[in-house]
């Protein structure tokens, strides 16, 4: 199938053509440029909302609770769930994820699992591609569900229109210690497993920190997505952000997004260009230069740089 041909297939929402079109741009290549191009045409505007947090939070129960709520107000759901690489297969390592298949026989649900792949940033090269087909593809929202909170998982959330941090009572410790990082990317705060121990006295110090974040006003809230309890509050939050959309602050949030895909694209190719470079063994005869003394390191770097 053609690259128009398949276009066409994806922008009517076909399953099996949304699927081969991400394997398309997952390999790269002419094909995908052709696909891409012909899917420009879709004009049509997707809200992204990454999720994040520090492992055993509950992202997942919680990705799985927002999909039933989205789902039930009639909304197309589309998943990017960013995972680490398995170092035997190089596949996505899928974790407690498993339970959203449940989903996967609803045609208003697409799932796609992705592997991180190493790229700095934690964010697979194909991602900014694989938003751009669930949107044409009309897809209300696309959740992207990263692993854990790290430096990887602040630049994936970059790409986002916003950003839900899902933390729980025991990580209230780590609060001062995030502030440079996790703590300045989010825009909802979910206190999760509010059943614990703890838990309002998070949502306090959560209150506190926000308030001291020039310009932002994120929203805290509670939420137990294994019973239930809060998701409607959350729901309506996250509803209310994008119903923004199609207003000025609309267009900062999907400037903010744009600006970052953009960027992880352009990093993404100069990484490819050093990496073979490197890989040519042009790095090696620098390196050898460095040690015997007739080369400064700072000039080698300066020099495998202009290489790539």
């Amino acid at each position: 199938m053609d690259g128009r041909a398949l276009a066409r297939d994806v922008t009517a929402g076909d399953r099996r053509a949304i699927a081969q079109a991400i394997t398309i741009v997952e390999n790269d290549g002419k094909r995908a440029d052709l696909l891409l191009g012909a899917l420009s045409k879709a004009k049509r505007t997707s809200f992204v909302l990454g999720v994040t947090g520090p492992p055993g939070a509950g992202k997942s129960t919680l990705v799985d609770r927002l999909i039933e709520s989205f789902r039930a107000k009639g909304l197309r759901v589309g998943v990017i769930a960013v995972d680490p690489t398995s170092p035997i297969t190089g596949g996505a390592l899928l974790g407690d994820r498993v339970r959203m298949l449940k989903h996967s026989t609803d045609s208003g649900v697409f799932i796609r699992s992705m592997a991180s792949r190493g790229w700095a940033g934690g964010l697979n090269r194909a991602i900014p591609y694989v938003i751009r087909i669930l949107e044409a593809s009309g897809h209300d929202i696309i959740l992207i569900e990263t692993v854990g909170v790290g430096q990887a998982d602040i630049e994936v959330m970059r790409i986002a229109h916003s950003v839900l941090v899902v933390l729980t009572p025991g990580f209230g410790d780590d609060i001062q210690a995030s502030k440079a990082g996790l703590m300045e990317i989010g825009d909802i705060y979910v206190v999760n497993k509010s059943d614990l121990e703890g838990a309002e006295t998070m949502v306090i110090s959560l209150l506190s920190m926000v308030r001291d974040m020039k310009g932002k006003r994120p929203y805290v809230l509670k939420t137990s997505a294994t019973t239930g309890e809060g998701m409607d509050g959350l729901t309506e939050t996250i509803e209310n952000i994008r119903s923004k959309l199609g207003t000025k602050d609309g267009e900062t949030m999907r400037g903010k997004g744009m600006k970052g895909m953009i960027t992880e694209m352009a990093k993404n190719e100069l990484l490819e260009r050093l990496q073979k470079v490197v890989e040519s063994g042009y790095a090696e005869e620098l390196a050898d230069k460095v040690l015997k003394g007739r080369m400064e390191m700072k000039e080698a770097a300066k020099r495998l740089e202009e290489k790539a």
